[in-house]
């Protein structure tokens, strides 16, 4: 195929291209705002056009995704930065007294996807073998361990994992697809299902008192952290998120060739040790995620969480977003066309990979009679995260949408852990059927 990048480039200054990128994520935003667009928005998600905007730019010349070094900029500044903004306002106690039920339904959405991976995986490969591929750098379990950081915790995640796996951008680009495809045909259940709860809540038995409670101290933690934003709140935000992305980098740097050392050793001692499926190990960026998890974790047990209330997290939020219109500008969509054929086994993975989530999720509400507003927001919390999991929220109650907001910044604080473990046992599975185990 010949790519349209032989074609002259029209902008090739990265400074102009950033003024590009940021200016079409505003008027995405601002026409998602506007009455008119709104049922336009209700099918297409915003998050996907600002995927797919620059992906036009890269396929028809206006810009060379691959020749700019915005993506890295993004991936290793705004998205540790990011991450460390959107986990300080977590507040793990008050997760724990929302009840035992809604973080029990939380965690097994969370198991069903880290599950429900491999065993697609496995599915689909009676079907067509292909899709497993060993080590190969186009091996699959590549580029779904992104759609696991995706459904596990969110957008900064699944960058996460496209570095740690290193997937291909070609790859990415199909598993974007499925990410979105898979994702958005659920959530439509999810909010019809929200318009009858109390049937719904009468067949798995539950007792929804608890979700009254949750409507109180929802109301309280609003008015508790809201507040108009000074100069300095922002100078603040500014320092705790770059401060925390320093300290990832100085971690990464030490940590990355010293555990890449002794894995090495180990590699070579014990041949069959399961310390060979923990490569993501070894790589500078997984510790720099890792670092900047763990640090927006633990500053949210200070005082510094309250900066939530002057906007960390939507400044964060604007963050992950520069890093998504990065990333769609390495996409080609003339190239996507002639690879269509590999998709349906994609596709396939993905709708049974969701229908695990789903059988899980229910299964164990069933088992504990929790009340269907923890299965929908504990579903969207890790597929749908911060974007989608508030609107899920307030389709039953307006007043409970932070609670989604809440649950999904949990999502974000396990997404890249959970994703790995996912990612590993789908690269164990592929090595294994590439030698005959399965």
């Amino acid at each position: 195929m010949i790519s349209l990048h032989t074609m002259e480039t029209l902008i090739t200054n990265d400074a102009v291209v950033l003024g590009l990128l940021v200016t079409t994520l505003a008027l995405v935003f601002y026409s998602s705002s506007l009455p008119q667009f709104k049922k336009f928005y209700t099918i297409i998600p915003s998050l996907l056009v600002c995927y797919f905007l620059p992906a036009m730019y890269n396929s028809f010349g206006l810009v060379d995704g691959e020749a700019s070094n915005l993506y890295f900029v993004a991936s290793r500044y705004l998205l540790p930065a990011s991450l460390v903004l959107l986990c300080l306002s977590i507040d793990l106690k008050g997760i724990w007294n929302l009840g035992p039920k809604a973080l029990i339904m939380f965690f097994a959405a969370t198991f069903g996807i880290i599950i429900g991976g491999p065993l697609a995986l496995w599915i689909v490969s009676f079907i067509e073998p292909s899709v497993m591929g060993g080590d190969d750098p186009e091996a699959f379990w590549r580029g779904l361990s992104t759609v696991a950081g995706s459904w596990i915790g969110g957008g900064a995640n699944q960058a996460a994992l496209k570095e740690i796996s290193q997937t291909t951008d070609g790859q990415f680009s199909a598993m974007i697809i499925v990410d979105v495809f898979v994702a958005n045909l659920w959530m439509p259940l999810l909010l019809i299902g929200a318009g009858m709860s109390a049937a719904l809540d009468k067949k798995l038995k539950a007792d929804a008192s608890a979700v009254d409670d949750l409507k109180s101290k929802v109301e309280k933690f609003q008015l508790g952290m809201a507040r108009i934003p000074s100069f300095t709140d922002f100078m603040v935000i500014a320092g705790i998120a770059f401060g925390a992305v320093g300290i990832a980098h100085v971690a990464a740097d030490f940590l990355a060739p010293s555990i890449g050392s002794w894995f090495a050793g180990i590699k070579a001692n014990n041949p069959n040790s399961v310390v060979q499926y923990l490569s993501s190990l070894e790589g500078g960026f997984f510790w720099i995620v890792v670092v900047a998890t763990l640090a927006g974790i633990a500053l949210s047990f200070t005082k510094l969480r309250n900066y939530e209330g002057a906007g960390a997290s939507k400044l964060g939020s604007v963050f992950l977003y520069v890093l998504v219109a990065t990333i769609g500008m390495k996409m080609n969509v003339v190239e996507l066309y002639h690879n269509w054929d590999v998709y349906w086994s994609v596709i396939l993975i993905g709708l049974i990979w969701m229908l695990t989530h789903i059988v899980v999720l229910l299964a164990v509400a069933k088992l504990i009679r929790a009340p269907f507003f923890f299965v929908a927001v504990g579903s969207q919390a890790n597929v749908g995260g911060a974007a989608s999991a508030p609107i899920v929220a307030s389709a039953f109650s307006p007043a409970l949408a932070p609670v989604g907001v809440l649950l999904a910044v949990l999502g974000y604080a396990v997404g890249t852990v959970g994703a790995i473990l996912c990612m590993e046992m789908m690269h164990a599975l592929s090595i294994a059927f590439e030698y005959g185990a399965v």
